[in-house]
């Protein structure tokens, strides 16, 4: 960080985690993509090829299963087998069910904002896209239905922006910090008091989440 330490950011000490170059394993990309939409406050790009790809993997496997589940041959060795393959068939549909509950979570919570902000609305995948639209138009008409229509036209309302009162559309807080582990050497970014920091490799930080959204995005960083 350069100057003097900024109140935005709290460095916490490099941790290694270096693997060599062993690439990342479907599943070991899933789990970072899991915990990085856990902890961000903002809907993340979905990682549809990611998951379509697992997804096949998970049907493969089940098959296989199936297959020497009905075999009466099998051997004692072979049932031990399933037995693990089962049980890491249930642990890749955790995280899987994990990953889409939060990201419907997360539509659902901002359907207003995604249905008004077609840049958001790139990073869902076409399904989750209909459901926040849908959401969004259910509880509008709820809201129309059970209240606004008994107030005077003037407050009936949804997208007033009163000074000193909380927005009636919910947004993402990226000033909420997170803490982030950098991957790698990352570029320098800005602080909001205007200093910059660079995160070197294995480094944790907290900082506001605004700070690191693009190195997020790039995969400099994870959340943790």
């Amino acid at each position: 960080m350069a100057g003097a330490p900024s109140p935005f950011a709290v460095a916490l000490g490099p941790i290694e985690l270096d693997f060599g170059a062993l690439p990342e394993s479907l599943f070991q990309q899933l789990m970072r993509h899991w915990l990085n939409e856990r902890h961000a406050p903002d809907i993340l790009p979905v990682q549809a090829e990611v998951l379509g790809a697992l997804l096949d993997h998970i049907r493969r496997q089940t098959d296989s299963v199936q297959a020497l589940r009905g075999d009466p041959d099998s051997s004692e060795a072979e049932h031990a087998r399933i037995m693990l393959v089962q049980t890491e068939v249930e642990r890749v549909k955790f995280v899987v069910r994990s990953y889409i509950r939060t990201r419907l979570y997360k539509a659902q919570k901002f359907s207003r904002y995604i249905a008004a902000t077609p840049k958001v609305q790139e990073k869902l995948s076409q399904t989750e896209l209909d459901h926040a639209k849908r959401f969004s138009q259910l509880t509008e008409n709820h809201f129309r239905v059970s209240v606004l229509q008994a107030l005077p036209p003037h407050q009936q309302g949804l997208d007033d922006n009163t000074p000193f009162t909380p927005p009636m559309i919910s947004e993402p807080d990226k000033s909420r910090a997170v803490f982030v582990h950098a991957r790698g050497e990352c570029p320098p970014v800005r602080l909001p008091d205007g200093t910059t920091m660079q995160m070197k490799k294995g480094q944790i930080v907290l900082t506001p989440y605004a700070v690191v959204e693009q190195l997020l995005e790039m995969g400099n960083v994870e959340l943790i």
